[in-house]
Formats: structure tokens, sequence, C-alpha cells
């Protein structure tokens, strides 16, 4: 993992969005940290705008993320609507 990603960090992410610490399995724990590492990655090529490998891995979260939103709407539409309100995802 990076460096801005602490275990620290991890787990304060799952214990808000999944539940528990140790839930790293969640949708909506999954959702949430692929959420903080495109906002991190987001913020990183704004200074850097050659890092080609960097945004090829922006690129891969926000379509991991998109195939998960989609699958926790199939699943569960309320869990779905109250995530993307708390993350902020959609207007």
């Amino acid at each position: 993992m990076a460096v801005y990603l602490t275990k620290e960090k991890k787990e304060e992410l799952f214990k808000e969005y999944g539940g528990s610490e140790k839930n790293s399995g969640s949708t909506e724990g999954q959702i949430a940290l692929f959420t903080y590492r495109i906002s991190s990655l987001s913020q990183h090529l704004q200074t850097n705008k050659k890092d080609h490998s960097c945004k090829r891995t922006l690129l891969t979260l926000v379509g991991k993320r998109k195939r998960l939103l989609m699958y926790l709407a199939k699943k569960d539409i309320t869990k779905y609507r109250a995530l993307i309100e708390k993350l902020g995802l959609r207007k």
C-alpha cells in the first residue's frame, strides 16, 4: 500500500462504513476505501500531470468503485442511497 494509507486510516474507514474494523470485505467499506484512494490520487495528479502510471491506477480504481456501486444498487438500494449521500458521490 502507499504511504498515504496507513493501517489506522484503513481501520477507521472500515469501522465507519463497514461496521467493524476487521470487516474489510464489506461492499460499503471497499467503496469508501476506493473513494479515499481516488481523492488522494486526484490531488497527486493535480501537481504531477505527467504521471501516467498514477493516472492509469486512478482510472482502474474508478472502474472498480463503479462496479461495486452497481452491485450494491442491485443488492440493496437503500444502503446504496445512504452510502452515496454519506460519501458525497452524486448530486
